[in-house]
C-alpha cells in the first residue's frame, strides 16, 4: 500500500450517544483492542467542513478574523464551514462558504489537502480547496448573525502568513494546514501537480 494511511475498523461491542446537539454529538463505543480487552471511548461525531485558501493574483490570501468562544480567542481563519447535507458535493459547499463570508467567486479550484483534524477524540474530515482567479460575487450580500456578525475581512501575502505561522501567532488548523501545504506546492511541484477538484474523499462521500 506504501506509506499511507489505511482504513481499519476494529469490533464494537456496545455504542450510546449520551449527546445529541445542533449540528454535532457525542458517541461512546466500547471498542474491542488488540489484546482483547474492551475499552471505552467517547468522541464527537461531526458532518465535516470544507476550507478555502483563496489566493489573488498579488499572492495574497483571503482571511478572516472570528471570535472563537472554546479557546476565547479572535483567530484569523481562512473561509470555511459545515456539510450541512448529507452526501453534499464538498466543492459546491466551498463555493458557497467563500461567497457567503467573503463575497467572492472563483473560476479555478483544486483541492489543496485532506486532513482529520482532531482523530483522537473527533471524526471531523475537512476538505481543504485552493481556490484562484478571483473576483467579487454577484448578487446581494449574504446576511451574516452571532459570532459572524463581527468577522473582519482582509487580505494577506501568503508568506507573511507561513511567516506568522512558524512564529506562533496563528493558530487556526485549516490556516495553518492550508498555507503551510501552498507553500510546499509552490516550492515543489507547482499548482498543476494538485488533485481535481472533484477528486474522490473517501472520508465524506458525495454526488458528483
Amino acid at each position: 500500500m506504501g506509506f499511507q494511511d489505511t482504513p481499519e475498523e476494529w469490533q464494537v461491542t456496545a455504542t450510546e450517544t449520551p449527546f445529541t446537539g445542533n449540528k454535532t454529538s457525542v458517541r461512546t463505543d466500547e471498542v474491542v483492542m488488540p489484546d482483547g480487552t474492551v475499552v471505552r471511548r467517547d468522541y464527537q461525531v461531526h458532518p465535516g467542513s470544507v476550507a478555502v485558501l483563496a489566493l489573488d493574483d498579488d499572492n495574497r490570501v483571503v482571511v478572516l478574523r472570528q471570535y472563537r468562544h472554546p479557546v476565547r480567542h479572535k483567530l484569523w481563519e481562512i473561509p470555511a464551514g459545515l456539510l450541512d447535507v448529507p452526501g453534499e458535493n464538498p466543492l459546491h459547499a466551498a463555493q458557497r462558504e467563500l461567497y457567503e463570508e467573503a463575497y467572492v467567486k472563483a473560476e479555478d479550484w483544486r483541492v489543496l489537502t485532506d486532513v482529520y483534524t482532531t482523530p483522537g477524540g473527533c471524526d471531523e474530515a475537512v476538505r481543504i480547496f485552493l481556490a484562484r482567479s478571483l473576483s467579487e460575487a454577484d448578487g446581494e450580500r449574504f446576511e451574516v448573525s452571532e459570532e459572524e456578525a463581527d468577522m473582519e475581512l482582509a487580505r494577506v501575502p501568503l508568506q507573511e502568513l507561513v511567516r506568522g505561522v512558524l512564529a506562533g501567532e496563528l493558530h487556526n488548523n485549516c490556516l495553518v494546514v492550508g498555507v503551510l501545504s501552498l507553500a510546499t506546492v509552490l516550492a515543489g511541484d507547482g499548482i498543476d501537480s494538485l488533485r481535481p477538484a472533484d477528486a474522490p474523499w473517501p472520508a465524506r462521500p458525495f454526488e458528483a
